[in-house]
C-alpha cells in the first residue's frame, strides 16, 4: 500500500552554487522526462528533477484528495519539502501540465513556504497548464476524469494508454510518437495514476489567474505552436508567453534545445 505523506523522489545535477531549476513532470511522467532540458541546462544552473506522488520513484507516495483542494494542498506540501531538502539557493520553477498546474497552485496558494530559508522562489514558468475552469465546467470534467480514473485502477494499463494519446491535446504527435509514450507510460501504477488524477483533478482547481497575477512572482508562460487550446489559455491568462515553433503540448520532448535556451534568457535576464 502507498505511504502517504513520505518524502518525494528527486534528483539534483548541474552547476553548484548557481540559480537552481526546478522541474515539475506531467500525468503519467517522472523527472526523467526533463533530461533533454536538464542536459543542457545543468551546466548553468543546478537542476533538481522531482518525481510526482504515484510516479517514477514516488509511486508509492499518496496524496488524500478528499477535499475541494486537498490534492493540489498536499502535493505541493511535499514539493515544497522536496525542494528545501535539496536546495540551499534561490530557485525558478517549470512545470509540465499536470506539473504546471501544480506549481501554479503553490505559487499562487503557498507563498509563504516557499519563501522560507535560503531555497526561495524567483519565478516560474508555465508549459502547457490549465489556470482553471469556470464552475459551470467543473462537473462534467470531474466526470470525465472520474472515467479515465476506474479505467486506470481497472483496465491493462497498455490498453488504456492507447486510447489516452487520441485525445485531442495531443493531436500533434504522429502514430510512432504515440506508440513511444505508451511504451514509456506502462511501466506506471495503474492504481496511482488514477489517485494522482482524482486528488488533483481539473474540477478541483482553483481559478488561478487573478492570485498568481497580484503574487509579484515573474511568470512566463509556454505553448506549442501547433497547441491551439493551450495557445488561447495563455493569450486569456494575460502573463507574458511565448509560443514555441513546431511543437505541441509536450514542448521540451520536442524541442529540448529551444525550450532550454529560452528557460536560460528568462531567468538570466531576470538575476544579471
Amino acid at each position: 500500500m502507498p505511504t502517504c505523506c513520505s518524502q518525494l523522489s528527486a534528483r539534483l545535477s548541474g552547476a553548484k552554487d548557481r540559480p537552481a531549476v526546478v522541474f515539475l513532470h506531467g500525468l503519467l511522467g517522472s523527472g526523467k522526462d526533463w533530461q533533454g532540458v536538464v542536459d543542457i541546462l545543468e551546466q548553468d544552473f543546478t537542476c533538481l528533477t522531482i518525481d510526482l506522488p504515484g510516479h517514477g520513484e514516488s509511486k508509492n507516495v499518496c496524496v488524500k484528495g478528499v477535499g475541494e483542494t486537498d490534492g493540489f494542498e498536499d502535493t505541493g506540501k511535499l514539493v515544497i519539502q522536496a525542494i528545501q531538502s535539496h536546495l540551499n539557493q534561490p530557485f525558478w520553477l517549470v512545470g509540465y501540465s499536470l506539473g504546471a498546474r501544480i506549481g501554479m497552485y503553490m505559487c499562487a496558494f503557498q507563498r509563504y513556504a516557499l519563501a522560507r530559508g535560503k531555497a526561495n522562489l524567483q519565478g516560474l514558468i508555465i508549459e502547457s497548464g490549465h489556470t482553471g475552469l469556470p464552475v459551470n465546467e467543473r462537473g462534467a470534467r470531474l466526470e470525465n476524469d472520474e472515467r479515465w480514473a476506474r479505467r486506470f485502477a481497472d483496465e491493462p494499463m497498455v490498453d488504456v494508454l492507447q486510447d489516452w494519446y487520441q485525445q485531442a491535446v495531443f493531436s500533434s504527435l504522429n502514430h510512432e510518437q504515440k506508440q513511444s509514450l505508451v511504451t514509456i507510460r506502462s511501466d506506471n501504477l495503474g492504481t496511482e495514476v488514477a489517485s494522482m488524477l482524482r486528488a488533483t483533478s481539473l474540477a478541483k482547481q482553483p481559478l488561478l489567474i487573478e492570485p498568481l497575477r497580484t503574487s509579484g512572482l515573474p511568470l512566463y508562460y509556454f505553448c506549442g505552436e501547433n497547441d491551439p487550446k493551450f495557445g488561447a489559455l495563455a493569450m486569456h491568462s494575460g502573463f507574458e508567453f511565448l509560443t514555441i515553433p513546431d511543437a505541441g503540448h509536450n514542448i521540451h520532448a520536442e524541442q529540448a534545445t529551444l525550450y532550454s535556451q529560452h528557460v536560460k534568457r528568462l531567468i538570466n535576464k531576470l538575476t544579471n
